[in-house]
């Protein structure tokens, strides 16, 4: 039975094959049979070649062969379709010589970056300043030791810039010859590069220290100096190179913000360009041509005149007023006594080197102006010694000026420094300090014993046997009867005196350091009404407060004072003026720029002009007449006998606050 069933069943399927055949086109029929017979899996029964070495070698091709996955898309493709299958199989495979063409140069910056490491972990000092070391590699190991000035083994972008800036420096008086770049060889050897980058950064970090603190440290110019130098960080410069997109802006930063610097910068570059012609013929002596009821005549008068850049002719020989006229500006500019007569000496200021002699003493003021803070406060006072003047300025303008007395040439001279005003002493006590003490006082007490009681000074003998001399406040107080106190290490203040005369000189250098006010009264007031601006502080009010008993008036804003040694400057109406070098510190500058010492000369040294007299205790000598080793009794009965159990004290208020 079940036979039967399963012959029906194929013969049915038999029946229903023929009719559909028959229904079919002969090519639809062909097409069919032959993509039903391609996926019909056959064995394959051709002969297959042995094996060759090539074969073995590179299994990379018979790895591909097994990627005929697509033929299970045919069913929607004719039969002339190639099978995805008869595609190279070595075509996705990467060429043989691509892993070995590794970049060269980039191994070689490592290589750099691995010579940088060495020398920084290990001794570097032979290339960077010990000051700077700790930094350097620091910076360098932030940056895991790739080269700041090196870019594919050839001079980068960044150091090509700071190469043509530095070119440029002398316009702010600085040497380029002080700032040689190595040279860095394209493709060179690692080390040797890695020599050359770490030259390279010690460059840019030595002319960042000068361009900010300056090419010479004070201390090699005078013992009586001493400002707050704040040289740059290695951090900051290297760091700001790495980021900046204007490397000459980032390197012009550390120069001086001063108004009073980039003035003086202008003058330099004027003053060179000027240079560029020539003097002209040597103005020969003669007698002196002035002015006066009768018109002198003087062949070298045209010369005069061309010289000066004055209209004329060759055979205009009359020393007339527009030519006087001419010679009293030209000595007003050179510090010479405006009288508007041809002197001798203005004849050799006019023969003289004029232009390299300006160059120099402007490049001295510039290299001091470094040494100033950067910020001088947004109200300041400032003090020009060689110009025996004060101003005070207030939001970039001087609000007012007057005349002071400064301290004598030598031992005695206003040192200079910045320091900051706290209070204003009205009717103050003059503690004579101990310099004035042993140098005059006591040799002047061995001639004369009475000459501190005829000067109103007052001795007392100090428990560890020391002298203390002081002026009790009055008219007659050497202090006058305003002190301005910004405490410094020099014992220097500003103040009043009864000595009025000195400021009608032309020439006032005749203190002991301190510095002698022309009008006290008004500079208290324009300090306080910037201090103590709610206080309304006047003239007046300050004159009423004048007295036996010393007040303090503390400032609720203290002011800085900066003491400066200008001999070159730019007055506000745009002229250059040039001043004595009273103190020497323009010709010490020079020498030393001219000397061996230039080699070291931004590092510090020792004070060569000691201050310690001014803080050595003041004792009477031993040989005193009749007064050594006797019963222990006042100054004034050891110099001058009587009382022996009298102490004097001084006076209810007074406080030892030094002043030369």
């Amino acid at each position: 039975m079940r036979g039967i069933r399963l012959g029906i069943l194929l013969a049915g399927t038999a029946v229903a094959a023929v009719l559909a055949a028959r229904a079919m086109p002969a090519v639809a029929a062909d097409d069919t049979d032959k993509a039903i017979e391609a996926l019909v899996p056959v064995p394959d029964t051709s002969l297959v070649p042995p094996p060759t070495a090539q074969d073995v070698t590179a299994p990379a091709a018979s790895t591909t062969v097994a990627t005929p996955a697509a033929p299970a898309e045919p069913a929607v493709t004719t039969a002339t379709t190639p099978a995805p299958a008869a595609q190279p199989a070595t075509a996705a495979a990467p060429p043989a010589a691509q892993p070995a063409a590794a970049p060269a140069v980039a191994s070689l910056d490592q290589q750099i970056g691995d010579k940088l490491r060495d020398v920084l972990t290990g001794k570097a000092d032979r290339i960077i300043d010990r000051r700077n070391k700790q930094a350097v590699e620091a910076f360098y190991a932030t940056r895991n030791y790739a080269p700041l000035w090196i870019d594919n083994g050839a001079p980068s972008a960044r150091a090509k810039a700071v190469a043509a800036f530095l070119k440029t420096v002398d316009a702010d008086g600085l040497d380029p010859a002080d700032y040689a770049l190595p040279e860095i060889k394209a493709g060179g050897e690692a080390s040797a590069l890695a020599d050359a980058e770490l030259r390279y950064t010690q460059t840019v970090l030595t002319y960042a220290r000068h361009a900010q603190i300056g090419r010479v440290h004070f201390s090699r110019i005078s013992g009586d100096i001493a400002y707050a130098l704040v040289a740059p960080e290695a951090a900051d410069v290297l760091g700001g190179l790495t980021d900046a997109s204007n490397v000459a802006a980032a390197l012009e930063r550390f120069n001086p913000p001063h108004a009073g610097y980039k003035a003086l910068k202008a003058k330099l570059a004027e003053v060179r360009a000027a240079k560029g012609g020539t003097a002209g013929p040597r103005i020969g002596a003669g007698p002196v041509l002035k002015l006066g009821k009768t018109t002198m005549h003087d062949p070298r008068v045209p010369l005069v005149r061309e010289r000066l850049g004055l209209p004329g002719d060759s055979v205009n020989t009359a020393y007339d007023k527009p030519l006087a006229e001419a010679v009293k500006k030209f000595q007003d500019e050179h510090n010479l006594k405006a009288t508007g007569q041809l002197t001798s000496t203005t004849i050799d200021a006019l023969n003289g080197p004029k232009h390299d002699r300006e160059a120099e003493i402007i490049l001295a003021n510039m290299e001091r102006w470094r040494w100033l803070p950067r910020d001088l406060g947004k109200a300041y006072v400032m003090v020009n010694i060689p110009d025996f003047t004060l101003k005070v300025v207030k939001d970039g303008a001087t609000v007012w000026k007057t005349k002071i007395v400064s301290g004598a040439p030598g031992t005695k001279a206003t040192p200079l420094l910045s320091e900051t005003m706290k209070y204003i002493t009205v009717n103050p006590t003059w503690n004579v300090p101990p310099s004035i003490i042993n140098n005059e006082y006591l040799p002047a007490l061995a001639q004369d014993p009475t000459v501190l009681e005829r000067m109103g000074l007052k001795l007392e003998y100090n428990r560890d046997g020391s002298v203390h001399i002081y002026q009790p406040p009055g008219e007659r107080n050497a202090l006058g009867r305003i002190r301005f106190n910004f405490p410094n290490k020099f014992l220097v203040y500003q103040h009043d005196t009864p000595d009025k005369h000195l400021f009608s000189r032309e020439v006032r250098d005749y203190s002991h350091g301190c510095m002698r006010v022309e009008n006290p009264d008004k500079y208290a007031e324009i300090l306080l009404s910037i201090s103590n601006p709610k206080d309304n502080y006047t003239v007046e009010r300050i004159h009423r407060m004048y007295g036996t008993g010393e007040v303090d008036i503390h400032m609720t804003t203290p002011i800085p004072v900066h003491i400066t040694y200008q001999t070159a400057f730019v007055d506000d109406s745009g002229k250059l003026n040039i001043r004595n070098d009273i103190y020497g510190r323009d010709a010490r500058y020079f020498a030393l720029m001219k000397s061996d010492e230039r080699r070291v000369a931004d590092i510090a040294t020792e004070n060569r002009e000691a201050s310690s007299t001014l803080v050595r205790p003041a004792r009477l000598p031993d040989n005193y007449p009749n007064y050594a080793n006797s019963a222990p009794r006042s100054a004034f009965g050891w110099l001058f006998g009587g009382q022996t159990s009298y102490e004097p004290r001084p006076p209810a208020g007074v406080r030892r606050v030094w002043s030369r």
